[in-house]
């Protein structure tokens, strides 16, 4: 069996929209995160829930360990779980409750179930609020009750839907370092519109936009396959100044980003030390390849991604 989430020229369309996803082709290594990055409306949602069975695509191929997800969803099923973005708990429910019924729903046996939730709390530091009703609990515990439910699975493949959106910077930090530890045993297939948060935690990063795969592969190899290396950016203040360097952007709050190589960046240095603007250098970051790729922030956009009730699959 080959270790590998493949897609090829996978497509959804709903109605006469433009399409969700457009002809998306790639494959990574079921190991580690894979971290799916791209604004509110880029097509993640529709992606993840195409790979967890949940979605029929229009067009197009994709396949888990050499399972397919059309013909084989049944055996998929069985060796994954999924983390929806909307995924809430059921308030009058604790967390001990919450892990049994799912493993319940899912097929274990009682005696299965209940050592399982015991190990799943356990593994997540919950053991302290495995009696407290789910409506007590913070937004970070909720989350890691959810995670630890999935978890309780034994699935080693996780699908998670924007894990962290709404949760404060110390709660997400929290989450963050599960995630990490999780990884070392599980292969996580991960959606965020952090940007942070694909840097950070992800081995591999793909970047999706308006439903078409932009780039993929390891930081280190996005940052190698750019035109340029260095990033600057030109405060604003002063006289009107126009760098004659890279390919250069002007910012709505009158700033002025350069992508551009080391050796212009050195020129272009010692010229705005002479002219005393303020400025700042670095090697590119994933932030700088996103709006390079993209040509705007990841922020700009809410859109949400549309949903097709009639082609939801429960189980």
């Amino acid at each position: 069996m080959t270790d590998l989430l493949e897609c090829s020229s996978l497509s959804k369309r709903y109605g006469n929209e433009p399409p969700a996803l457009d002809e998306v082709t790639f494959s990574t290594e079921t190991r580690g995160i894979f971290a799916l990055l791209g604004r509110n409306g880029a097509g993640k949602t529709t992606l993840i829930r195409i790979l967890a069975t949940e979605l029929q695509p229009t067009s197009g191929s994709a396949s888990i360990n050499g399972m397919d997800v059309l013909r084989d969803t049944n055996r998929i099923r069985q060796q994954i779980a999924v983390m929806p973005q909307e995924a809430r708990l059921v308030p009058w429910l604790t967390p001990r409750q919450t892990i049994y019924s799912y493993l319940l729903y899912r097929g274990f046996g009682r005696k299965e179930a209940a050592s399982k939730v015991r190990d799943a709390l356990e593994k997540l530091g919950l053991g302290q609020y495995e009696n407290v009703v789910n409506r007590r609990l913070s937004g970070g515990v909720k989350r890691r009750v959810l995670m630890s439910t999935i978890l309780a699975t034994d699935a080693r493949i996780l699908f998670v839907d924007e894990p962290t959106t709404g949760l404060d910077p110390l709660i997400r930090a929290d989450l963050w370092a599960t995630l990490r530890e999780l990884k070392r045993t599980h292969f996580i297939f991960l959606t965020t519109h952090y940007l942070e948060e694909a840097e950070r935690l992800a081995d591999r990063i793909g970047i999706l936009e308006n439903g078409r795969l932009l780039t993929l592969g390891s930081l280190g190899e996005l940052r190698a396959g750019m035109k340029y290396q260095v990033s600057m950016r030109i405060l604003n203040g002063g006289s009107p100044f126009e760098p004659k360097v890279g390919e250069v952007f002007k910012g709505e709050d009158g700033s002025t980003q350069i992508f551009t190589s080391e050796e212009d960046a050195d020129r272009l240095t010692e010229e705005l030390v002479k002219e005393k603007r303020r400025f700042s250098i670095y090697p590119i970051s994933l932030e700088d390849i996103f709006y390079y790729l993209v040509r705007r922030p990841i922020e700009e956009d809410t859109r949400k991604e549309p949903r097709e009730n009639g082609d939801r699959h429960e189980e």
